[in-house]
């Protein structure tokens, strides 16, 4: 049997434990992935519309340079004749004003129509070279202002040029200039995102036209062309992996003045560390959040399968409460049957020792009964047949009294009176347990109306409650048992019983009153008493209030209406 409850616990908290645990992470989870996914989502579409803005923003300023660059010279061509161009000291000045306007101008150069170079200011000796073969050349003598990819030249250093052309008079002639390098390479990457964000610039064969941070010189191939689209409208950003097996961010956008490529890209740890920050703390908080349901669901499962094993042994003990509370009903009501029995020979025996006592008399007065010792104690023994037939017609009056069956009958009643008839049914029991009872009843207590055996019935627990402890702190001698009643406040009478018995600790205090509640040993006590005399007291409109020392004593005090 006791077998058979361990495993029903168990698979009980099993079942407890795993609802109290599943259901809530199932929800935790779900609710944290839907808001991480929402979370990165938004992280990842404001990352790359960060990067889209900063690659069209640097766009337009590349597009800007290479237009301005070419209006100073748009400008300079129209603003001058061929023989003003030709002639070195005011080709100088010139440069010296494009300077002015730009730093970026390293080199002035002009050209006939066939492609010879018939004047330049600059680093090198260039003058009277024919440049009749080069693609620029016929580019810009055949569409207008031309802007080069990255080449070599005659100088064998990686440049590029910027070259207008003007007609007059049946004559064509063009003026180019060299870009520096160097501080268009700068321009271009002065691009920083993160720890790992770069801009480069590569041409339609996918050669770099500027360098790159991470690894990549002027005019070499650029080994991630196969990742970028092909040529397209605006900005396209994605995610892609280089030939080494690295993850980077791109965004790509065509210049609209030259036919090349800006790349800005970026490592996809870099671009997205606040997204990998962000994971790291929500998978804390679901580490967090799992531990904390998994430890609650623990305690509160443990506590709840405790306290369904307390009400099973509660229940159990009410059980066996009840069959012994049924038990002592049926030996009351047997009781009340024996004292009723016993009271009819009681009768008679009192009218057969009151029919003795008038032949004895009537004996004594016709002298036939002589004056001797015989005869007195005759007359004694008659005497304490009647004490003891009186003695004990009170007590199965008593019985009878306390076991009568019915609904309640209030009536007035004097504690004065009552009291000491209550104390005469225990003083036996109290003189062979070596108790002294003693009275405290004040003359001025009021009446009160109520069922006087609900009275008795509160009183008499008491008794016995205080009596049990007496015992149990002084054996059998040595114990006090006070009962008193006086005038209380606001037109209420209060009655006490109190002991010098061993006490109640202050964890019982407040249990005491409690159902099935009891410190006695099994078999001594059904828990019920003071609990339903608590019930009595309340419904008759008073109170009931306790007060006890360990080692000390206790007194029970009962604050009853006065009758009206």
């Amino acid at each position: 049997m006791e077998e058979d409850k361990r495993q029903r616990y168990s698979r009980l908290k099993r079942m407890i434990l795993g609802s109290m645990i599943g259901v809530p992470i199932v929800l935790f989870v779900i609710v944290l992935g839907i808001g991480y996914y929402y979370f990165t989502t938004s992280i990842e579409t404001s990352t790359i519309s960060s990067l889209k803005r900063i690659v069209e923003d640097h766009r337009q300023m590349i597009d800007s340079f290479l237009r301005e660059r070419t209006a100073n010279l748009e400008f300079v061509i129209h603003s001058n004749s061929f023989q003003d161009l030709v002639d070195p000291e005011h080709l100088y000045t010139i440069f010296l004003n494009l300077q002015k306007e730009s730093s970026a101008f390293i080199d002035l150069g002009v050209f006939n129509e066939e492609g010879t170079h018939v004047a330049y200011h600059g680093p090198f000796k260039l003058v009277g070279r024919d440049y009749g073969r080069e693609p620029w050349l016929k580019e810009v003598l055949k569409k207008g202002p031309y802007v080069s990819d990255v080449f070599l030249g005659y100088r064998r250093v990686p440049h590029f040029i910027i070259a207008v052309a003007r007609e007059q008079d049946a004559m064509k002639w063009v003026l180019r200039a060299t870009i520096d390098t160097h501080l268009f390479n700068e321009m271009v990457k002065k691009v920083r995102i993160g720890k790992t964000g770069e801009a480069y610039l590569i041409n339609a064969d996918g050669l770099f036209q500027s360098e790159r941070r991470s690894g990549g010189g002027l005019m070499d191939q650029d080994p991630d062309i196969s990742a970028y689209p092909k040529q397209h409208d605006g900005t396209r950003a994605f995610i892609e992996e280089n030939p080494h097996g690295e993850k980077f961010l791109y965004a790509t956008t065509w210049l609209g003045y030259k036919d090349w490529c800006l790349v800005v890209r970026q490592e996809k740890s870099d671009a997205f560390r606040a997204l990998r920050s962000a994971s790291y703390i929500i998978f804390l908080i679901l580490v967090v959040g799992i531990s904390g349901i998994i430890a609650i669901a623990y305690f509160l499962t443990n506590r709840i399968v405790r306290r369904m094993e307390r009400m099973d042994k509660e229940r159990d003990l009410l059980g066996v409460q009840l069959i012994r509370a049924t038990g002592l009903a049926e030996l009351g009501e047997m009781a009340a049957g024996f004292a009723h029995e016993i009271n009819n020979p009681l009768q008679i025996i009192r009218s057969e020792q009151a029919l003795m006592e008038a032949i004895l008399a009537e004996m004594r007065e016709k002298g036939e009964l002589p004056v001797t010792d015989d005869s007195s104690e005759l007359s004694d023994s008659m005497a304490q047949i009647k004490l003891q037939v009186d003695r004990c017609a009170q007590i199965t009056q008593a019985i009878l009294k306390f076991g009568r069956k019915g609904e309640p009958v209030s009536r007035e009643v004097d504690l004065r009176t009552f009291i000491p008839e209550v104390t005469k049914m225990i003083s036996k029991k109290a003189s062979v347990q070596g108790i002294a009872l003693k009275e405290e009843i004040s003359e001025e207590t009021p009446l009160i109306e109520e069922d006087p055996a609900h009275i008795q019935q509160v009183l008499l627990n008491l008794f016995n409650n205080g009596m049990d402890a007496v015992t149990q702190k002084h054996g059998s001698s040595g114990g006090e048992l006070t009962v008193g009643a006086r005038p209380g406040a606001n037109g209420r009478v209060e009655v006490w019983v109190r002991d010098n018995g061993c006490g109640i600790s202050d964890e019982n205090l407040n249990k005491i009153f409690s159902p099935f509640f009891t410190t006695k040993p099994v078999g001594k006590g059904t828990g019920l008493g003071l609990s339903v005399c608590y019930g009595i007291v309340d419904k008759m409109g008073g109170s009931m209030a306790v007060e006890s020392e360990m080692g000390v004593g206790t007194t029970f005090t009962i604050s009853l209406p006065t009758a009206a």
